[in-house]
């Protein structure tokens, strides 16, 4: 009958179980989301949702994903954690197609050391103890990085940093939502970047495209929602059994 309708049955449809994956069309974000993260009738889940977005960069040898660059605006640590982990599960899911790989996290601010008067320094730190505890699995972390030092090097060598991520990670973690949006769309519009959206954390994959997006990144997020529902599907029957 109206927009909020339609999303409210499309999160029915997979709630019933018919539908392994859920694809903003026509309505505004905001409405598809706000039908996901209803407590009693949406899609929630332990983990809270976040976006990621695959991308092909033809001058990096890596497939990167970037979050949150969609859907939370200023994420607390807390909330960092969870936007970490789904970044890591999306890439088991999507980067283990030819066998085990190491998933490599950059933990991004505008800098490589601590510091108290830059916020995002301090998370970034306490990410990566988190990470030494296994409250995050599945991956290397390191931060702070700047940007140049995370995917670069020669600039990790200069500055004579000694990690296994430095120069070589395939997860950029961005301190909000601004920092994200910008670095996203630069890869793009600037570097020739190709790329798929999807967000995270709730029972199933959501295709989160944007009205601009080509036609050819609208299939590639379908085919990365694909990928992330037969790794769900998998780790289901493999728990069961």
């Amino acid at each position: 009958a109206h927009s909020h309708d339609s999303a409210a049955k499309a999160v029915a449809i997979i709630r019933e179980g018919r539908a392994e994956a859920l694809m903003k069309g026509s309505l505004h974000t905001d409405e598809l989301l706000g039908a996901v993260v209803q407590r009693d009738a949406g899609l929630r889940t332990g983990r809270r949702i976040s976006h990621c977005f695959v991308m092909d960069v033809p001058s990096y040898p890596e497939t990167l994903i970037v979050t949150d660059a969609a859907v939370n605006v200023a994420p607390t640590l807390a909330e960092k954690v969870d936007i970490v982990q789904n970044a890591i599960d999306l890439a088991h899911a999507i980067l283990e197609l030819r066998g085990p790989r190491e998933m490599r996290v950059a933990i991004l601010s505008a800098m490589e050391t601590v510091n108290p008067n830059v916020p995002s320094t301090i998370e970034a730190a306490a990410l990566c103890k988190m990470a030494d505890r296994k409250q995050i699995t599945g991956a290397l972390l390191d931060g702070p990085l700047a940007l140049d030092n995370a995917i670069s090097p020669e600039a990790a060598r200069i500055k004579q940093i000694a990690s296994s991520v430095a120069g070589r990670a395939n997860i950029l973690v961005v301190p909000d939502l601004e920092a994200g949006n910008m670095l996203a769309k630069s890869l793009s519009f600037l570097a020739g970047a190709d790329c798929a959206g999807i967000v995270l954390g709730a029972r199933v994959p959501i295709i989160l495209t944007s009205r601009a997006d080509s036609v050819m990144a609208r299939l590639a997020s379908c085919c990365v929602a694909v990928l992330v529902a037969k790794a769900r599907r998998e780790s289901t029957t493999k728990a069961v059994s």
